[in-house]
């Protein structure tokens, strides 16, 4: 039986932080639907690719989805603009719900408050905000710790994606 996985997203995006997860949760047989501000709306990656949202945050609940997916780029420094978007994904943690970030996604975890004493990697220029936030930062390529996969860059996919799936697939 598919899960269902939330992709929290907004413009300049990493696409390729998004599509390949995607791609491959979805030959596993998983689902996949992108969350923004508003359904419809089209949002535009770094790389000038453009993704059609599915859902608006006001439409969904973390009690409608399996698992959450934040991609890098510079997406989830703006994601951090609306709330909602921490609250969103602060009920997956609580829920210990399977949470994915790439690059700069660990930084958007910052915001709902529950990265004290967690262990995470990201993108080297966010590695500062996640100390500060109380996290326990590491550099290596896919860091598990209990329900939260993180990476840090585009080339750590292949462990990345592995790490999800187990959860996904578990």
């Amino acid at each position: 039986m598919g899960k269902k996985v939330a992709v929290l997203v907004t413009n300049m995006v990493e696409e390729i932080e998004l599509t390949d997860p995607a791609k491959n949760y979805k030959e596993a047989g998983h689902s996949v639907e992108l969350i923004e501000q508003e359904a419809g709306k089209e949002i535009t990656g770094k790389n000038g690719d453009t993704f059609t949202i599915d859902k608006g945050i006001g439409e969904v609940s973390a009690d409608d989805y399996d698992a959450l997916l934040v991609p890098g780029g510079f997406s989830p420094d703006l994601l951090r603009i609306d709330d909602r978007n921490a609250d969103f994904a602060r009920a997956f943690i609580e829920a210990k719900k399977p949470v994915f970030a790439i690059c700069h996604g660990p930084q958007f975890l910052i915001d709902t408050d529950l990265l004290k004493g967690v262990n995470v990697t990201s993108f080297k220029s966010v590695r500062k905000d996640l100390i500060n936030a109380g996290a326990n930062v590491k550099d290596e390529e896919v860091v598990v710790d209990q329900n939260i996969v993180t990476s840090r860059t585009p080339d750590d996919l292949p462990a990345f994606n592995r790490e999800a799936l187990k959860l996904l697939n578990g």
